[in-house]
């Protein structure tokens, strides 16, 4: 069982369309909640569910990006949802890729954000394989170190340490076994650069201007790809672009999902 935020009411049901929001890692469902407001506030149903493991879902040591998805499109149907505009970022993307490839009819639109589509190069696999043995030997505070320095730009960092500190609890709050059973998961995904040119639905590309961890070249990489895709970069945000600028963030969000709801 997947734990969830949502909007009100979403969670016991919704008129067959809903936004899916998709957290990075090794965050949870409470990094959208500038989103879930805005959403509330423009009356469209949404649903953030947590990954195995985080904030309460149940733990799963050996999962795939494929069986989320397919736990995803059954919390779906349980909520009437036939259709969705399925957002995520970071880690979430890679996820959102892979409900589009197992359920592309059930996909209204995808919103790809601070994300890649490749997999990883067997250098970013070692770097991985030592992420994962360095949390196990020193716990959260481990991923936090490493993590923290690239969610943010400087200026963010500088200006607003609360902010900084909201993510860092947020990583604090997972166990050992769920940051490292999602860092493999990530580590297994499926390269979806070849699933590109064959996404039919609308797209929005999100980035962060300043992102160093998926840069703005890799957003428009992705936009050239997908046949009439959108892309925005979010001045002054880094790899957590919802958190650190969330009014762009939504005005970008809500704009899409207005486009996609009128087709």
């Amino acid at each position: 069982m997947l734990t969830t935020q949502c909007t009100n009411g979403a969670e016991s049901g919704c008129d067959g369309y809903a936004v899916l929001l998709l957290h990075a890692f090794p965050l949870s469902a409470g990094m959208w909640d500038h989103q879930l407001r805005a959403l509330e506030e423009a009356g469209i149903a949404a649903i953030a569910p947590n990954a195995y493991g985080i904030e309460g879902s149940d733990e799963m040591p050996d999962w795939t990006f494929d069986g989320y998805a397919r736990d995803l499109c059954a919390m779906l149907d349980g909520i009437g949802c036939r259709k969705a505009t399925v957002a995520g970022l970071s880690m979430g993307g890679y996820q959102a890729f892979a409900f589009y490839r197992l359920f592309p009819e059930r996909t209204a639109s995808l919103v790809l954000c601070d994300t890649r589509a490749e997999a990883d190069a067997p250098e970013s696999a070692k770097q991985r394989q030592e992420f994962i043995e360095a949390v196990e030997s020193g716990g959260p505070a481990e991923a936090i170190k490493r993590m923290m320095p690239n969610y943010f730009t400087p200026e963010t960092r500088n200006a607003n340490p609360s902010l900084v500190e909201r993510a860092a609890a947020m990583i604090t709050a997972q166990s050992v076994t769920a940051i490292t059973s999602a860092m493999k998961a990530i580590m297994k995904r499926e390269d979806a650069t070849p699933l590109l040119q064959d996404i039919a639905c609308p797209v929005l590309v999100l980035n962060g201007r300043e992102d160093r961890l998926t840069t703005a070249q890799t957003a428009e990489d992705i936009a050239k790809g997908i046949p009439g895709a959108e892309l925005e970069l979010i001045q002054d945000a880094g790899h957590l672009s919802n958190m650190e600028q969330p009014d762009r963030f939504n005005r970008a969000l809500l704009g899409h999902i207005s486009r996609v709801m009128s087709l």
